[in-house]
């Protein structure tokens, strides 16, 4: 269902960039072009590497300055005109919003510079302004240069201008309210902590919720297990998170070990046989561990088109049981009108089977009846249209004690075939119940996941590979399975009775 607001608000967009006081650390023979440059208002960055020509990238294309070279004598005319490099090799102009970041060489001199145009937005908050005057805490995600940390400069300045809220801000880089002792007027009358080192960013965070009271806590570029944990400290404090995290959608999230907190986590669970007839679905499956640290997040797709979530615990529990969601999309008008397309309901998700996926082949067997009971159970198989893309086939007992061609052909290739009783949905059933070991976990199979659970942990943790206990098959693959599901590589090693399952990091 699609809905129009006639105008954003009363405010109109209002851009301020100080454009001047960032070419006037330039070389003089960089600004005159510049400068004179038609579209200078959407300069989006200058950088000069050493020996190369100088270039200016605008939005749609990268254009040369100069065709004389960078010198050191440039770079040095420029960083003498800038604040001090801080540990992560950025500086920025006093009171401006413009990032200089430095490249140097292993003797820590500087042999590059990307100068990065800084600018205050007003008015772009408002196809999300409601949302953020709830009171709710907001995580914005992106991909970078899509205008992230615009949209957070602007929530600060409307809580604490407009509602008259207690804000603080992290400021690890000053890319929110800028370099310099005194903060640029883009936060309004939000107040700012600046971070002496980024590896500091989570004390800092906690220290502002302890030290000054805040109503909201205003933090970009969430990036660590420890910053994750200080959000959720925080927001078990009553205190408003908005925030901006690594990852460009909610799913990315959902897949981050490192940050999936942040949307509640998540944690294998073994069920027991019941309640897995009753879900029709696998003995271990994946839930969400805990209350979401943020209440909405939001995916910022373009700069004017939003898609909101909402409920995010109510959407990480629908992807975790493969089911489609689909977010509110706002967009904001050329006229300045905002339309809103209302989220759909979750529906099962039409997705490309995972690596671990059981391919069966069928002969002299219903494959709608074996589609069906596929996905009554949900266990990870397809049915595929060719003998040589099969993992295993299954074929009609009656037909199996008659030994035709096809079938000493697959006995060839080393498929395995197993035997149905007969064509109908319930003995198709008992067959993938018992390829899938539905019907029943041993207590020592129990404790092979929980080893394999502990090892997924271990592995995220430490980034080192983790060897199982030798398993039978059946075992093995409920493992790979588990380690699938956190992204993690697996491998079955060693000869049988000794084989076993090997966890490594999803980039080892």
């Amino acid at each position: 269902m699609r809905s129009t607001a006639a105008e954003t608000s009363e405010k109109r967009i209002e851009i301020t960039d100080n454009l001047d006081e960032l070419l006037s650390v330039l070389p003089p023979r960089l600004q005159e072009p510049l400068l004179r440059h038609e579209r200078l208002e959407t300069l989006l960055e200058v950088v000069c590497d050493l020996g190369r020509e100088p270039e200016a990238r605008f939005p749609d294309k990268v254009e040369v300055l100069d065709h004389a070279p960078v010198i050191r004598e440039d770079l040095d005319y420029v960083a003498a005109r800038v604040g001090t490099f801080t540990r992560d090799n950025r500086a920025g102009i006093e009171r401006t919003l413009h990032r200089i970041s430095a490249l140097r060489n292993r003797l820590g001199e500087i042999v590059g510079l990307t100068c990065r145009v800084g600018r205050a937005v007003y008015g772009t908050v408002d196809v999300v302004r409601d949302v953020i005057e709830s009171g709710k805490s907001v995580l914005l995600v992106g991909r970078p240069g899509v205008g992230k940390t615009t949209l957070l400069r602007e929530a600060a300045r409307v809580l604490a201008d407009d509602f008259d809220k207690r804000v603080m801000i992290v400021d690890t880089s000053n890319e929110i309210a800028g370099d310099g002792d005194i903060p640029h007027p883009g936060i309004g009358r939000a107040r700012r902590m600046q971070v002496p080192a980024p590896e500091l960013q989570h004390a800092v965070m906690i220290e502002a919720v302890e030290n000054h009271m805040p109503e909201v806590v205003v933090i970009d570029e969430i990036g660590t297990e420890a910053e994750a944990l200080a959000a959720r400290t925080i927001a078990e404090r009553g205190v408003q998170l908005i925030a901006t995290a690594h990852g460009n959608t909610l799913e990315n999230l959902v897949a981050n070990p490192t940050l999936a907190d942040l949307v509640g986590g998540i944690q294998a669970v073994t069920l027991g046989d019941e309640e897995a007839r009753r879900r029709r679905t696998q003995k271990t499956v994946l839930e969400r561990k805990a209350p979401p640290t943020f209440d909405v997040v939001i995916e910022i797709r373009e700069r004017e088109r939003f898609a909101v979530h909402h409920d995010v615990a109510s959407v990480v529990d629908a992807l975790l049981r493969r089911f489609a969601v689909e977010p509110e999309i706002r967009v904001r008008r050329e006229d300045g009108g905002i339309e809103v397309e209302k989220a759909g309901s979750a529906g099962p998700r039409p997705e490309v089977p995972p690596l671990s996926t059981l391919r069966i082949f069928p002969y002299a067997l219903s494959r709608d009846r074996l589609e069906r009971v596929i996905r009554q159970l949900g266990v990870p198989a397809i049915v595929v249209e060719r003998l040589d893309e099969a993992d295993v086939m299954l074929t009609l007992r009656a037909v199996a004690k008659k030994h035709p061609k096809r079938l000493r052909e697959v006995l060839t290739k080393e498929v395995p075939v197993h035997a149905v009783a007969s064509n109908s949905a319930a003995k198709i059933e008992d067959v993938l119940r018992e390829l899938f070991d539905l019907n029943r976990i041993a207590p020592e199979q129990e404790e092979a996941l929980r080893e394999a659970e502990e090892a997924v942990v271990a592995v995220i943790a430490r980034r080192q590979p983790v060897e199982l206990a030798p398993q039978q098959p059946a075992v093995r693959r409920l493992q790979h399975q588990l380690a699938d599901a956190y992204g993690l590589q697996s491998q079955s090693v060693g000869r049988e009775p000794f084989r076993h399952v090997v966890i490594r990091p999803a980039h080892y």
